[in-house]
């Protein structure tokens, strides 16, 4: 922490008293000689005085402030100029401000709160980084264009406190939407709470949103805390909301209305501060009119909406995916999958996948199960419109292809030119990046433009061959 005081016996107080609460202290005299330290050495924190000679806490703000510096900022302020220390606060955007003489255990509570707040600061530009160099955010994966367009939407949304509604098919990934909202808000220090509405009957469901009191009904044997009380200072991600009995989508409304909640057989209400965020597999117009969910309701959700695309409109996306899985698989059952053959990631770009992501995930359990190590084949592959025959590993082994990719390895026949086993390397590692041409190119050493007419040149020599 950077202690600024132009007072040489109020600073060293300070720094003691910021020692003896666990932190290290660095002090400057006023607020040039603190930028000079700040730049040498980044502060956590700044806890400065207002009023000094030279550079006071005004213009270190303000110098902070110019050059994008989002170091929190503790302002302090003696009897007289508590006005101007709220204008630093809100102007020139300083964490808070404290009077003189400073108690310890303020100090520390709001050194606790700004090294939260710069805790989400950075956790926020590292998501901000990894969906602009790597198409990921958070748990989501996929830089096809429908991807891009969602993961624009969560960054609009997201530092907002609006309502979100979700829609998609079923094992798309709308949770994780939800926990990607949660996280890049102000919300994300507090409780991330998700209720599946599909799951359960209209009694209990109330109960699990609202609570109870002991007693309110048969088989209440003690109070329980509903949803929207855990989630206070949070989020609540109410999942497949068209599947939520009409009677509780009224109360449920009620709540959004006032943010008010009251437990099945309580006597008042309960405020409770709560960012909601829905979903549904269903087309919300369609369940209007089929009188499954509520028109009021759904516009009250419908602040913002997110349509997350089905797997089907965006194979591209499925290496990259694949690749994440495979990585969670791999930690989860002590496999050492390295990838994708490219005869199963062709099976896979050919598939449909009715279940979307969800299916995907449990296609590569399984084939990673039944492989243990190396490239996922073909055979280990259980959907029959995947699954590889029998003969097919024999018919590979009897090719007459005088260089190919076999596993983690190259098979090279007799009489093979030095250009079809090149070709040959080129493949394998084109399976072991998914696919990924500039992931390949760099461990291959040559350029995406070389790759590209190398694998040109392939394709021709193919059709030379089939047509002649």
């Amino acid at each position: 922490m950077l202690v600024v005081d132009d007072d040489e016996s109020q600073r060293e107080g300070l720094g003691e008293m910021v020692g003896s609460l666990g932190f290290t202290a660095v002090t400057a005299g006023d607020g040039r000689e603190a930028l000079e330290l700040h730049a040498e050495h980044p502060a956590d924190l700044i806890l400065t005085d207002l009023i000094m000679p030279g550079m006071d806490g005004f213009e270190l703000l303000r110098n902070l402030e110019e050059h994008g510096d989002r170091t929190p900022t503790i302002v302090l302020t003696g009897f007289g100029s508590i006005e101007k220390a709220i204008s630093v606060v809100h102007d020139l955007k300083a964490f808070w401000f404290l009077e003189k003489p400073v108690k310890p255990g303020i100090l520390r509570a709001l050194i606790e709160r700004a090294a939260a707040q710069n805790r989400l600061v950075e956790e926020t530009e590292v998501l901000n980084r990894q969906l602009s160099f790597h198409g990921v955010l958070g748990d989501l994966v996929g830089s096809s264009s429908g991807m891009r367009q969602v993961f624009s939407e969560i960054q609009q949304v997201a530092p907002t406190s609006a309502s979100v509604l979700i829609t998609g098919e079923s094992g798309t990934g709308k949770e994780l939407v939800a926990r990607a909202l949660h996280r890049l808000s102000s919300r994300s220090g507090g409780p991330f709470v998700p209720v599946n509405c599909a799951a359960l009957t209209e009694t209990l469901i109330e109960s699990e949103l609202f609570g109870h009191e002991k007693g309110s009904f048969t088989g209440a044997l003690e109070r329980h805390i509903g949803c929207f009380e855990q989630a206070n200072n949070g989020t609540v991600f109410l999942d497949e909301i068209g599947d939520m009995p009409i009677g509780t989508q009224a109360k449920l409304l009620r709540v959004l209305e006032e943010r008010k909640v009251r437990r099945l057989g309580g006597k008042s209400d309960l405020a409770v501060d709560v960012r909601v965020v829905a979903a549904t597999n269903k087309v919300p117009e369609e369940a209007i009119k089929a009188k499954l969910l509520r028109e009021d309701l759904y516009y009250r959700l419908n602040v913002f909406h997110i349509f997350l695309p089905p797997l089907r409109d965006r194979k591209e996306d499925i290496p990259a995916i694949s690749e994440a899985i495979l990585v969670n698989l791999n930690k989860k059952h002590g496999c050492r999958i390295t990838g994708l053959h490219a005869g199963t990631l062709e099976r896979f770009q050919n598939y449909a996948w009715p279940g979307n992501i969800r299916e995907l995930r449990n296609a590569l359990e399984r084939a990673a199960i039944m492989a243990v190590e190396g490239s996922i084949l073909p055979k280990h592959l259980a959907m029959d419109s995947m699954a590889a025959t029998d003969e097919e590993p024999r018919a590979a082994a009897e090719t007459d292809t005088p260089a190919e990719p076999v596993g983690d390895s190259i098979r090279v026949r007799p009489g093979a030119t030095m250009e079809e086993i090149e070709d040959a390397y080129i493949n394998l590692v084109l399976q072991r990046t998914n696919n990924n041409k500039t992931k390949a190119a760099d461990i291959l050493g040559i350029s995406v433009r070389t790759l590209h007419n190398r694998l040109g040149q392939l394709t021709n020599r193919k059709v030379s061959t089939a047509t002649g």
